[in-house]
């Protein structure tokens, strides 16, 4: 564990919530995705602690120690925004400005363009790793959309039944799903046959370099914990996001943006996700404001710890020129 983290719990939006936070200085706030926490962020809480900031990372809603209400419907992009607002004006009472930096990966990320697409006014900058914006389609549902495209195996469709990954998680053991969901570097959508989900030789799976032991103990523990549904959830709301955001159809992200991916990224890999983002395919037209789009070599999605001091780097040359401003 990096030394000089300082956790509270803050009562947001009805809930209680768990945050880390190192530094002093302008607030850059950090969003973990699936299936992580606020420990992600770990390397660069310390590193822009160092670099004059004041570093925020918090469990979301239904992750880590923070609150897990048990209704599907509570888990909604207008819930977690709002979680994420009321966090961001505790965070800048008393000082700090009126504007935070956000930086996000997976389900975090997902969030972070609710957020700049719900409150513009609140983020001062967005980095973007592994999700690019997602425009709402506006005549098909996203898990119908999915199993149409993908299949009933794609994960996605997979995590939809309450219940019921959850007890296939539990055959396997949290650390051994952890484990092979960090490891995994396939490209292309992610399948979880119904024979095996996660794969007969789980058990013989090596952590990558970038994780330790002690790290997939932290996660681990705080899953048998917490469980896994509050977080799957996120992925059973998918549909109730898409009827709660009609009124933004077409509507453009005007917040400037880096976005960061790796090449082997299971997100990237996606068929159509190149093509979006690359070559005119719409990233550029529905964030009009996208400063860069850096794609890292041999690199899959958990790009923040595998290559965390070059993501440091990245998202600093991002910031910083927003600060002498």
């Amino acid at each position: 564990m990096e030394a000089g983290i300082q956790h509270k719990t803050v009562r947001v939006n009805g809930i209680n919530m768990h945050i880390a936070e190192k530094g002093e200085g302008p607030v850059v706030l950090f969003l973990h995705g699936f299936p992580e926490l606020w420990y992600t962020w770990r390397h660069q809480l310390a590193a822009f602690a160092a670099l004059g900031y004041r570093a925020v990372a918090p469990d979301l809603r239904g992750f880590g120690d923070t609150d897990a209400p048990e209704e599907v419907c509570s888990y909604s992009c207008l819930h977690i925004v709002g979680d994420i607002v009321e966090l961001i004006e505790y965070l800048l009472r008393g000082g700090g400005g009126d504007q935070v930096f956000v930086v996000a990966h997976d389900w975090g990320a997902m969030m972070g363009w609710y957020l700049c697409l719900f409150r513009p006014d609140l983020v001062k900058g967005f980095v973007s790793l592994t999700v690019p914006f997602r425009p709402r389609h506006p005549k098909m549902k996203p898990v119908e959309a999915m199993r149409a495209f993908f299949g009933e195996e794609y994960y996605m469709c997979r995590f939809q039944e309450p219940g019921k990954i959850e007890s296939e998680i539990a055959k396997y053991g949290a650390e051994a799903v952890i484990k092979k969901i960090l490891s995994d570097r396939k490209p292309g959508p992610p399948k979880l046959p119904k024979e095996n989900p996660f794969g007969s030789d789980i058990d013989q799976i090596k952590l990558p370099c970038w994780f330790k032991e002690e790290d997939l103990k932290y996660y681990a523990t705080k899953y048998e914990q917490k469980g896994f549904t509050g977080a799957l959830n996120y992925y059973r709301a998918l549909d109730l996001n898409w009827e709660l955001t009609a009124a933004w159809s077409g509507a453009k992200v005007r917040v400037p943006v880096k976005f960061i991916v790796g090449d082997v990224d299971m997100v990237y890999t996606t068929p159509g996700v190149k093509e979006y983002i690359h070559d005119g395919g719409g990233f550029k037209k529905d964030v009009p404001l996208l400063e860069d789009c850096i794609v890292m070599e041999n690199t899959g999605h958990f790009i923040n710890q595998e290559r965390a001091q070059e993501i440091d780097a990245h998202i600093h040359d991002f910031i910083k020129k927003f600060r002498v401003k």
